[in-house]
């Protein structure tokens, strides 16, 4: 092992592309002081499978309890700042929500948007894997959950 890869230290995200009547489920939030659309996704935590972190997010994001159905994804790719990501895209189905819950911090508001309206904000998507997603998603790109393995 070179030097080089002792240090790297990828980012593992994941995300959630929840589709209902047509319309995807989307947060706006506050990044640096920009608007910026993405789908409900966050980082995983120590002691978590990546089910597990994809549901959590969603909730804590946007109120929404989502039942995860298919794995769409794993896109890697570095942002502009040279930082290492892996993000896990699942596809979901959305079971309730509460409007009362706090969401985190920097989240502006959830919305609905068709693929059309989310493709043609494409300025202000947090990164291209964003529609990324979605696009593969649309195709039909589905991987079984049962996939995934965890031990805890």
């Amino acid at each position: 092992m070179n030097a080089s890869c002792r240090n790297w230290y990828p980012h593992v995200t994941v995300a959630a592309v929840v589709m209902d009547q047509g319309r995807l489920l989307l947060i706006e939030e506050s990044i640096e002081g920009n608007l910026v659309l993405n789908q409900p996704a966050g980082h995983l935590e120590p002691g978590e499978s990546l089910i597990e972190a994809v549901v959590r997010e969603t909730l804590e994001e946007s109120g929404w309890t989502i039942r995860p159905t298919d794995l769409i994804g794993i896109y890697q790719w570095k942002d502009d700042d040279q930082s290492n990501f892996i993000r896990f895209a699942f596809a979901a189905e959305p079971l309730s929500h509460d409007p009362t819950r706090a969401l985190d911090q920097g989240i502006v508001r959830t919305l609905w948007m068709t693929p059309t309206e989310l493709q043609a904000t494409s300025a202000r998507h947090r990164s291209r894997e964003v529609w990324r997603a979605v696009a593969d998603y649309l195709i039909g790109i589905r991987q079984p959950l049962d996939m995934l393995h965890y031990r805890s």
